[in-house]
């Protein structure tokens, strides 16, 4: 096998990899000061669509990681970008927070409830039986489906809350419609991500916490992929995907001085 290229940039998964149920993983201060003095290319990405860039940074800020909001990708970015491209002022129906409806202001859409283009589901806290009923009939009639991400379970302290991928499976067993999802395993945000920070594929790494979606999106994007376990994955669960990262660590902490 040929042996790859330096690393010359960075993506890096947030929970699980720099912080854990809203605490830094030890290591994660270091790893992002080193990043930050080295001058090369980073990013932080984030499945999660509720909050914007500039909410994260505030986020991180409050536990010691100082991440310029610039810095942050999340699958509402990620989403906003693809529907962009696809259909320039285009109108949407969405469910879902800030980060979201703001990444999508902010390319011209229109969020109406009328015929729209989309229905966009992406991450809340407050789904509503009404804001899903009326997401059922507008895709009935017509609407095409996108979900910002496919995560079925987010974290909290007091355990797994159910996340987008659970609740675009209640939409398509209640229209028989597949969403298109455009966050992580998709490489597609990963592409996004790297032209956002004028990177290449070849000379990038990514790090997660997630064997089904951090590793698989940089495997797919053909990136180096560094697996932490200071999150979701445990190690005995490696193994039983039929793909692996490059390397697996304890945490980030392991891999400051590669920076």
């Amino acid at each position: 096998m040929a042996e790859r290229k330096p690393i010359e940039s960075w993506l890096t998964d947030m929970d699980g990899v720099l912080m854990h149920e809203g605490i830094p993983v030890p290591g994660a201060s270091a790893f992002i000061k080193r990043l930050r003095e080295s001058g090369k290319p980073f990013l932080v990405l984030t499945n999660n669509s509720i909050y914007t860039p500039r909410d994260l940074h505030a986020r991180l800020s409050r536990i010691g990681l100082d991440v310029p909001w610039e810095s942050i990708w999340t699958s509402a970015l990620a989403t906003a970008k693809f529907l962009d491209e696809q259909r320039p002022g285009g109108t949407a129906h969405v469910i879902g927070e800030a980060g979201l409806t703001t990444a999508l202001h902010d390319i011209g859409y229109v969020l109406t409830d009328h015929a729209p283009d989309y229905v966009v589901l992406g991450e809340t806290r407050t789904y509503s039986f009404e804001a899903l009923t009326k997401a059922i009939r507008l895709i009935n009639d017509g609407a095409r489906f996108i979900a910002t991400n496919p995560d079925e379970t987010g974290p909290s302290p007091q355990g797994p809350l159910p996340a987008t991928g659970s609740v675009a499976a209640l939409i398509t067993k209640a229209t028989g419609v597949e969403p298109y999802f455009v966050g992580k395993p998709n490489p597609l945000m990963m592409r996004h991500g790297l032209n956002v920070i004028g990177a290449h594929s070849e000379t990038s790494a990514m790090i997660g916490d997630r064997m089904d979606t951090d590793v698989l999106a940089g495997l797919e994007a053909g990136m180096e992929t560094f697996l932490v376990l200071t999150g979701l994955t445990r190690p005995e669960e490696i193994d039983r995907h039929p793909f692996r990262p490059s390397r697996v660590v304890d945490s980030i902490a392991d891999l400051v001085d590669l920076v």
